[in-house]
């Protein structure tokens, strides 16, 4: 290096400051680029986004093609700078230390901090661009890399260290998944926000969670008289009518109100037409998650299921409006026997059905009753004393005080909530 003159070699130091700041820019840059910004980029048909994603597939060859080109060049600007200084000043050990203290600070500043700190803020930006540069890189270091990535393997492999090279295998779960669209607040609006998050949630909600209880079943005995069966099913408010035979928990078929109105013009209520034109019902268990009993229902072509348990005993009904309301939230029509569930008085209390449904109470109320036992406030009170209530009995579940206002039967018929702000 003799015959090199000193501007030429500080011109070469500053080239190689600046490719082993580009090496760590576009590390940074590949690490933390938006993988889902750059599925889209790929739909768009974006060559750069498309070469960019090929080489995250292969994470192990590309960090160690960049950590390979990186080291090469700080080992060559650490021997420059030896060979500027031996000319300036001499062979000098302080002076050689200091050079090499020096050196050490400016390819920390300018070749690590200052361009991953860009890199991460734009990373878009730089690591497209230089997936162009990166690709023919890897193929000139592959000898190197893939000898050194053999022997870290190796090692990691006497560790019981699996490592995971294969970006796109990687799956997301579902707690990841709600965090991210979390994390997109500041770009869609709250309500859709709030719908995605229901939406990821129907994985684990049941259909336990969301029925209408066995008592509250609106249903149709095929053994009623036929003045009575008439003025039943003129005055019901649902499309669809669970038909039983003896017991409410003998459900024989599924009845659509829209295929009665030739029936009622006779004089008489035939009985035997009625049986006839009866659907099958449809069972489903009462652990089944909401998303997976959506995806039936659609395959069923069904809006209406029976719940049973473990036992085939009938436990309630879920329909398809139940589950599209823990997604979009509560629908302005209602039967009036489905209404009255709740009462707000002067004092800031409400008045509060004993049957209804905590993921009702919570959705309607805005409430943080426990989900995790009970489905029904009676039974969340009943669960939290462990006996029967009596009328007058006041306690507290979640921080909310409740009043047991009236008991009928061996269960809470009404009770008095006392949310914070009116406590």
């Amino acid at each position: 290096m003799d015959d090199i003159s000193i501007d030429a070699l500080l011109g070469v130091l500053l080239l190689l400051i600046i490719f082993g700041a580009w090496f760590s820019a576009a590390e940074t840059s590949m690490m933390a680029i938006n993988r889902y910004r750059l599925s889209n980029l790929i739909r768009k048909g974006s060559k750069s986004a498309k070469l960019t994603s090929r080489l995250l597939a292969k994470v192990d060859k590309l960090l160690g093609s960049i950590l390979f080109g990186n080291t090469l060049l700080n080992v060559a600007a650490a021997a420059v700078t030896n060979v500027v200084i031996m000319r300036l000043f001499g062979a000098d050990e302080l002076t050689l230390l200091l050079g090499t203290l020096g050196i050490t600070f400016v390819l920390l500043v300018f070749s690590e901090i200052m361009p991953k700190i860009i890199a991460a803020s734009h990373p878009e930006r730089i690591a497209l661009p230089s997936s162009y540069l990166l690709a023919p890189l890897i193929t000139l270091f592959h000898p190197v890399v893939s000898v050194a990535t053999a022997i870290v393997k190796g090692l990691l492999g006497i560790f019981g260290i699996k490592v995971q090279t294969d970006q796109s295998k990687q799956q997301m779960t579902l707690e990841e998944l709600r965090g991210l669209v979390l994390d997109a607040e500041h770009f869609m609006p709250r309500k859709h926000q709030k719908m995605l998050l229901n939406l990821v949630d129907l994985e684990r909600i049941t259909v336990n969670d969301v029925m209408i209880p066995r008592n509250q079943i609106e249903a149709l005995d095929i053994n009623a008289g036929a003045s009575e069966l008439r003025q039943q099913i003129i005055t019901c408010h649902h499309t669809l009518l669970p038909v039983y035979d003896g017991t409410p928990g003998n459900i024989i078929g599924i009845l659509h109100i829209k295929r009665v109105p030739a029936l009622l013009q006779e004089a008489t209520l035939d009985v035997a037409q009625l049986r006839e034109i009866l659907n099958e019902p449809y069972f489903t268990p009462s652990d089944t998650p909401l998303l997976k009993q959506l995806q039936q229902f659609q395959e069923r072509h069904a809006r209406l299921g029976l719940v049973v348990d473990e036992y085939g005993e009938l436990l309630g009904l879920v329909t398809l409006e139940n589950i599209l309301e823990e997604i979009v939230g509560e629908f302005t029509t209602q039967s009036p026997s489905q209404s009255g569930k709740f009462l707000r008085q002067e004092d800031g209390s409400i008045l509060l059905e004993g049957s209804s449904s905590l993921r009702e109470l919570n959705r309607k109320l805005g409430l943080h009753l426990p989900l995790n036992g009970a489905k029904t406030l009676n039974g969340l009170i009943i669960d939290h004393l462990e006996d029967m209530p009596e009328a007058g009995v006041s306690l507290k579940i979640a921080g909310y005080p409740i009043e047991v206002i009236q008991t009928q039967d061996r269960i809470v018929k009404v009770a008095r909530i006392f949310p914070p702000q009116a406590s």
